[in-house]
């Protein structure tokens, strides 16, 4: 056993241990110690900034790409946003213990579906450090321990974000194990938390193409993966032209580097000439590049020619994909093919289109008359998120509390005996 395995598997072993200690827990406690955590946040600012500052600096000088950058960076503000994310989860309903479902069988039986933790969850993420703490309090505020592999490029800020988080949990009285960091950026520590069956109970993975398919390939534990974004919005024919493109806009250009951004533009062509021209200039005040179809060129003078790679790809920076489409049917079709399961929208005063595109579209959250952006854990109330689901077991779109939990049967009897 090489060495970097005996490291995990130990830190592993000692979480597990600790998320024992966690589920038998009060949620009072478990609120408490959401609480502690947001103010050693806000305490420790000074030291976790020092600490971003040295990552930001590394990773510039590795040629970080700006979007990834922007990921990592944090400020006063930013640490801000973390502390009051951790602040609403504390805020939540606790949701262990919650009773699903209860009926009484013929034979007297009583039976129960209580909502408990999933046990011990390993994440592993790259760039964002502000997932180092939203994985923390979600797991905590569900009972669950966590092991978490953040990527070499935030390492520093990991570290010391950590440092925070095991500070609240101890004043709390709670084993600062409930919150274990692995300290290498190793990939191969990646495929050994994926190989702990019997310790691990589920991994999470949140990145990059390379970082999904090197932990959904090689895992022997459950995966539920947080997959590429590739957002489509649709404008139809019945649409009001300024709301689609105060979304459009929205969803491409407010933060294009995450995975609710938009990368695709759908039109009908029936409305392509009095929309794409205006379009097209404010794409352009934006610095956001065009790469049309062959009918959407004319309409925008500073587009450039798609290419069938780019009606797959999550670019991750303002590049739109614009595709004129002839109606509903071929919009439907268009999303089937490349849609990434993520977030996709329609923008449409037609109740009954609209309707048959939210049914139809099998993506984790469609939306009508709204931008994709609020594909988001805090958007959706959960406080804070671990990622945004894209498969379909389990959990689909953001995950909150309520998504790190599994259930079991309670059944109550009198001393039924099956015949």
């Amino acid at each position: 056993m090489s060495n970097l395995r005996q490291t995990i598997e130990a830190l592993a072993q000692k979480a597990r241990q600790a998320a024992r200690v966690l589920s038998l827990s009060t949620a009072a406690k478990r609120t408490e110690a959401i609480q502690l955590i947001a103010r050693a946040i806000r305490k420790n600012a000074a030291d976790i900034l020092a600490a971003n500052e040295v990552d930001l600096k590394h990773a510039q000088a590795t040629g970080l790409s700006p979007a990834m950058l922007d990921r990592l960076r944090l400020d006063q503000g930013r640490l801000e946003a973390v502390a009051l994310a951790t602040e609403t989860v504390a805020t939540q309903a606790d949701p262990l213990g919650e009773a699903l479902e209860s009926w009484t069988r013929p034979n007297g039986l009583k039976i129960t579906k209580l909502r408990i933790p999933i046990g011990l969850i390993a994440i592993v993420y790259e760039s964002r450090p502000n997932v180092t703490v939203d994985a923390a309090v979600l797991c905590l505020r569900s009972g669950n321990a966590c092991i978490l592999r953040g990527g070499h490029e935030a390492l520093r800020t990991n570290q010391a974000l950590a440092n925070a988080i095991h500070e609240g949990l101890q004043t709390a009285g709670l084993p600062t194990e409930i919150v274990t960091l692995v300290p290498v950026a190793d990939r191969e520590a990646v495929m050994i938390l994926g190989s702990l069956r019997g310790i691990v109970d589920l991994i999470i993975p949140r990145g990059g193409p390379g970082l999904i398919e090197a932990v959904t390939a090689t895992a022997q534990v459950p995966v539920i993966k947080h997959d590429a974004g590739i957002c489509h919005i649709y404008v139809h024919a019945a649409a009001e032209l300024p709301m689609a493109e105060v979304i459009l806009l929205n969803a491409k250009c407010q933060k294009p580097g995450v995975c609710n951004a938009a990368e695709t533009l759908l039109v009908d062509a029936s409305i392509a000439a009095n929309f794409l021209p205006q379009l097209d200039t404010a794409l352009r005040s934006r610095q956001t590049s065009i790469r049309a179809c062959p009918l959407a060129q004319p309409y925008m003078p500073s587009s450039h020619a798609a290419s069938p790679a780019d009606w797959a790809t999550e670019h991750l920076s303002l590049i739109l994909n614009v595709r004129i489409v002839p109606g509903l049917n071929e919009a439907l079709s268009h999303i089937a093919q490349y849609s990434s399961g993520h977030s996709d929208a329609i923008v449409t005063n037609d109740t009954i289109v609209a309707q048959r595109f939210l049914s139809e579209v099998d993506s984790a959250c469609v939306y009508h008359n709204a931008s994709t952006r609020f594909t988001d854990g805090g958007e959706f109330g959960f406080g804070a998120e671990v990622g945004i689901s894209t498969g379909r077991l389990h959990a689909r779109g953001p995950m909150g509390a309520r998504e790190l939990t599994t259930w079991k049967f309670t059944i109550q009897g009198n001393g039924q005996a099956r015949a």
